[in-house]
């Protein structure tokens, strides 16, 4: 009963989340492309919107390639120039970790505040607006709980999680090396691979859509116009 339920945690659960990822991306797109946008509140408050969204983006955008470098970039390969695990951990966690969770967090939480307090913008918003908010915040918190923990046990992430994540992606899930991981980073990757799912069914889908159309589009000629008297 114990394996079934870490194959349903570690093999089931996190392919239905990147199914629902990549397929309901797809289909929101092609199908439902207009209802992709930001849907800015700028014009109802503006000052602490401006400093939550500088600070939570910039935040979770670190946070995001830190995830990268940290989860499929195997071990070995740091190890081959030269890079141990405490130069790793020193630059991965304190030096790049705390600083972009904390900005995350703390952009994460003026938005979140922003939302529940401001009686117009609280007006304007969908349960899903609501939702997604309190979900970033608690994903966030999760993450630096596990970046302070681990400065405090003996957890190597590098030998558990990220073999785990990079199973995924070959399709040979190695749902074993879940087993002894810490509680508090698994509900970390569970929540996680929660907002993955829950994605594309919000307005953070606007991420993905890059102004691409701006590099191969005609320059706009503007001309003075010249009354004649």
């Amino acid at each position: 009963m114990h394996n079934g339920w870490s194959i349903f945690f570690w093999v089931v659960y996190p392919y239905a989340m990147l199914i629902l990822f990549f397929g309901g991306t797809i289909i929101r797109f092609n199908r439902y492309g207009a209802t992709i946008t930001a849907k800015s509140s700028e014009i109802l408050e503006k000052k602490q919107l401006m400093i939550g969204s500088i600070l939570f983006h910039v935040g979770i955008i670190l946070a995001f390639f830190g995830h990268i470098l940290g989860m499929l970039v195997p071990k070995s390969w740091t190890a081959y120039f030269g890079i141990t695990d405490h130069m790793y951990h020193i630059f991965g966690s304190l030096t790049m970790g705390i600083p972009a969770g904390t900005l995350a967090l703390v952009g994460m939480a003026i938005l979140t505040y922003r939302r529940m307090t401001n009686d117009r913008v609280r007006a304007t918003s969908s349960i899903n607006d609501i939702l997604v908010d309190w979900l970033l915040l608690i994903v966030i918190c999760l993450g630096m709980a596990c970046t302070i923990t681990g400065a405090f046990i003996e957890f190597d992430y590098r030998s558990t999680i990220s073999p785990w994540v990079r199973s995924l992606f070959t399709l040979h899930p190695q749902w074993q090396l879940m087993n002894n991981v810490p509680l508090i980073y698994k509900i970390h990757v569970f929540s996680g691979f929660l907002v993955f799912g829950y994605f594309p069914f919000t307005r953070l889908v606007h991420a993905l859509t890059l102004p691409w159309q701006y590099t191969y589009r005609r320059y706009i000629i503007y001309r003075r116009r010249i009354s004649v008297n």
